[in-house]
């Protein structure tokens, strides 16, 4: 690789609580190290046909997801050519993790929308996308994938926990970048959100005014997940159908079932980190209530940075990972992901 490097780059994904595109344009320069500056930044929403499409996109056909792809692609390029006009931004690279509509690595699936080749030939500029399949293909999880930013960034740190969709976290063990999914956090607390007519539970006020059912959370932190030693990854079929069905089988109210998931959320993850400095980011990092659970639940100490970082932390590293793989440099780990080698993933598209 180069001594030194220079990329000013937009990162962007969705992740799968469907809260948003979050975008962040990113400087990352190399001279011995890599550090990074997120110089501009922002989340666009979705509108109801998007959410309401995305959210079963997953049991529709082959055919039909194809045709979304390439949809979606088009919608990510509009939304990005926005955003560079609006901040005007000169851009070397884009980097789109895109949208995860399936995941089940033990079968060597994993599909993200948002075609490439697509945004590359609507804004002309270099794309960089689907991350995972490579992983995958060498037999790994295809995730997380954000550990190697972790590893190249935050160092100083003793954990990286992620608060998203889905809560996830990497450490250094042995000299080896090491990681997994957690436990369901925010595609869970909005789904029971949502049923009161709220898009989210801000500060888990909600879960807050409820009671936790000690049997649905014994039943819930007695998961099978919970035993099977890493790699491993969580996605929304899992969820679908391993998840959900026990919360709704008690019939519970929505603020019980809101305190319980924070409840679990917090033990899960206090099982995960006993102790030392744990940088938090995501979504999730908001919900007050949660991060005073985490507390009770463990000995480490959590740190929140600052609003960009936990907002955008995320696409800031799908920024990384691109310019990782135009340098044709290692951006996925085995130790991580559990896959035959280390690799250099991702479709470039010049």
């Amino acid at each position: 690789m180069n001594s030194t490097l220079n990329y000013n780059v937009i990162g962007l994904m969705s992740g799968t609580s469907l809260d948003g595109i979050d975008l962040a344009y990113v400087n990352f320069s190399y001279n011995k190290k890599w550090t990074y500056k997120i110089l501009e930044c922002e989340t666009y929403g979705y509108d109801l046909n998007w959410f309401n499409l995305l959210q079963t996109l997953h049991l529709k056909s082959e055919k039909k997801i194809s045709k979304i792809h390439e949809d979606y692609g088009k919608f990510l390029a509009n939304i990005i050519d926005d955003f560079i006009s609006k901040n005007n931004l000169n851009v070397d690279l884009i980097c789109s993790h895109g949208h995860t509509v399936l995941h089940q690595p033990e079968k060597k699936i994993t599909i993200q929308i948002g075609c490439g080749k697509t945004i590359q030939k609507q804004l002309k500029i270099p794309v960089v996308c689907d991350f995972r399949t490579l992983d995958v293909k060498l037999g790994g999880q295809g995730a997380p994938l954000v550990p190697v930013g972790d590893e190249l960034l935050f160092y100083q740190y003793d954990f990286c926990l992620n608060l998203g969709g889905f809560s996830n976290f990497s450490y250094s063990q042995d000299k080896k970048r090491k990681a997994y999914d957690i436990c369901p956090v925010n595609i869970v607390f909005n789904k029971y959100a949502n049923k009161l007519e709220r898009k989210f539970d801000k500060n888990g006020e909600l879960a807050k005014q409820g009671i936790v059912n000690e049997n649905l959370l014994k039943q819930l932190n007695s998961l099978n997940y919970y035993k099977i030693d890493p790699p491993k990854s969580l996605a929304k079929e899992w969820l679908e159908k391993n998840f959900i069905p026990i919360i709704d089988s008690y019939n519970d109210s929505e603020k019980n079932n809101l305190r319980t998931l924070v409840e679990h959320a917090a033990i899960q993850i206090g099982s995960c980190i006993k102790n030392g400095k744990c940088l938090v980011t995501g979504g999730g990092a908001f919900n007050t209530f949660l991060i005073e659970r985490m507390k009770q639940n463990s000995n480490a100490n959590f740190i929140l940075s600052n609003k960009k970082l936990i907002e955008f932390k995320e696409a800031m590293i799908f920024g990384l990972l691109g310019v990782l793989r135009k340098e044709n440099q290692i951006n996925c780990l085995s130790s991580v992901t559990g896959a035959q080698r280390d690799s250099c993933t991702g479709t470039l598209y010049l």
